[in-house]
């Protein structure tokens, strides 16, 4: 087989799902797309071509016949980097990269990588290191702090820093072996509740999730690539944010596809019951804030099961469980932790090409989603699913390298008129957007969003319309 079908299997296998159903799509092209030697390719067309199968089990249940599904690597490489290549109205939206994020020296040879992309993050590190906010008096800071001890004091200080590790020695320290002993995808019962057809909102052979009542809470990538990639195939997504918490322009844009957007303060009086009346009408809940802090305001897998019996919770965080499992992280942080950022820079590390931690395990999430679903629909309860952005590094890492790693590196970062024939344009409230369409083929239930991407609080916080 070849290094993308063995990919597929593993997802395919990961979810509870028969591997030898990899057979059942056409995957064309090869590594390298972008300019890595890891096989970027290899894992978007994997992680997208299981959900491709996914839905369409959830489709045939519905009723619907035979479909073809076919995945390109070369698109599936450009959507695992689908924030680069967006523009309004003919302009690239601002990025949410701080001038204080990024590898700096340490004092015995090492390197650091802090993510200062929020303010308050931001503000943090310069309190703890006592710098001014310039770039050059932050390394001066750092030049003189052993990496381990200023990543250690800046965790405790509940900001965000990995220092940069090879893979083996990330394999060697505590978390990276926890990291080893998890599963890429977990999906666990939580309890009772009777079966539920997954069509039982909107009957008969309509698309895979049509029907389906997914809410998101979650910021940044991983969370909500999960929302957008359910929405794809059908489901009704709301998603819930607070006004209080910052966001980053582009991504909302590149992820906002096919969601309801509004505001929930959990903090402010009514604002847990008014989240808890929407959970008790959903289906799946996805939330990727960092571990504990939903459960602290009564929103935890066990709570929501209770509450609304038979739901499906995704919950998605960077390093699952053991040491660090309430460390903040975001996909260049895991990079670095955990020997990639190390391998692919050499002597200097760099970043991939691509957060393709965060949107692999986007496209992992909702395929854990369809998964579950289906598991409820044959036999009842309600389920967990359980992602890390660490096991996802651990799988791609493990998928093996292009023949020729340094020719890989050595190959130019695609452009816009690289991805053109990929493109499509959606007009909605902030104006022509331009961007890559779906990557993934399916002949009878193509994915496509029905909503554009709106501001947030742009809607009410309530279940549209199916």
């Amino acid at each position: 087989m070849t290094p993308a079908r063995v990919a597929l299997a593993q997802v395919l296998a990961a979810a509870g799902l028969d591997p030898a159903a990899a057979g059942g799509i056409e995957i064309g092209g090869a590594d390298p797309v972008l300019p890595t030697g890891f096989l970027i390719g290899t894992a978007g067309a994997a992680t997208l071509g299981a959900v491709g199968l996914a839905a369409d089990r959830l489709w045939c249940a519905r009723g619907g016949g035979p479909q073809r599904i076919a995945i390109d690597l070369r698109a599936a490489a450009f959507a695992l980097r689908s924030e680069r290549h967006l523009t309004v109205d003919g302009r690239q939206p601002p990025g949410g990269w701080s001038p204080l994020s990024g590898f700096y020296r340490t004092a015995d040879g090492g390197w650091i990588q802090l993510h200062c992309n929020f303010p308050h993050h931001r503000d943090g590190v310069l309190r703890l290191l006592g710098a001014a906010d310039d770039r050059a008096a932050v390394a001066a800071r750092i030049s003189t702090r052993p990496p381990g001890e200023l990543e250690d004091a800046l965790a405790a200080a509940g900001l965000c820093a990995a220092m940069v590790r090879s893979g083996a020695e990330w394999a060697a320290h505590p978390q990276g072996a926890a990291v080893a002993a998890q599963p890429l995808i977990a999906i666990t019962r939580l309890g009772d509740a009777p079966a539920e057809p997954v069509d039982r909102r909107a009957p008969g052979p309509r698309r895979p999730l049509a029907g389906v009542r997914v809410l998101e809470l979650s910021r940044v990538l991983a969370g909500p690539v999960a929302g957008r990639t359910l929405a794809a195939h059908g489901a009704t997504v709301l998603r819930i944010g607070a006004a209080h918490l910052p966001c980053v322009p582009r991504f909302l844009l590149d992820t906002g596809h096919g969601k309801v957007n509004a505001e929930i303060d959990l903090d402010a009086p009514g604002g847990p019951e008014r989240l808890a009346a929407l959970a008790r009408e959903a289906d799946v809940f996805v939330q990727a804030y960092r571990p504990g802090s939903l459960a602290r305001r009564g929103f935890g897998p066990g709570d929501l099961a209770r509450l609304r019996p038979g739901i499906v919770y995704v919950a998605v965080s960077a390093y699952g469980d053991g040491p660090w499992q309430g460390r903040r992280g975001f996909d260049t942080l895991v990079q670095a932790a955990s020997g990639l950022a190390a391998e692919e820079g050499g002597d200097v590390p760099r970043h991939l090409p691509a957060q393709a931690l965060d949107y692999a395990t986007g496209h992992l999430a909702a395929l854990g989603a369809m998964a579950a679903l289906e598991r409820r629909a044959r036999e009842g309860g309600s389920w967990l699913v359980r992602l890390s952005l660490a096991a996802t590094a651990r799988w791609l890492a493990g998928l093996g390298r292009v023949p020729d790693p340094a020719a890989a590196r050595a190959l130019a970062d695609p452009g816009a008129d690289d991805v053109d024939d990929l493109m499509m344009a959606t007009d909605g409230p902030f104006g022509r957007i331009r961007h890559l369409a779906p990557a993934l083929r399916m002949s009878g239930t193509p994915p496509h969003w029905t909503r554009p991407p709106a501001p947030l609080g742009s809607h009410p916080a309530a279940w549209p319309a199916d």
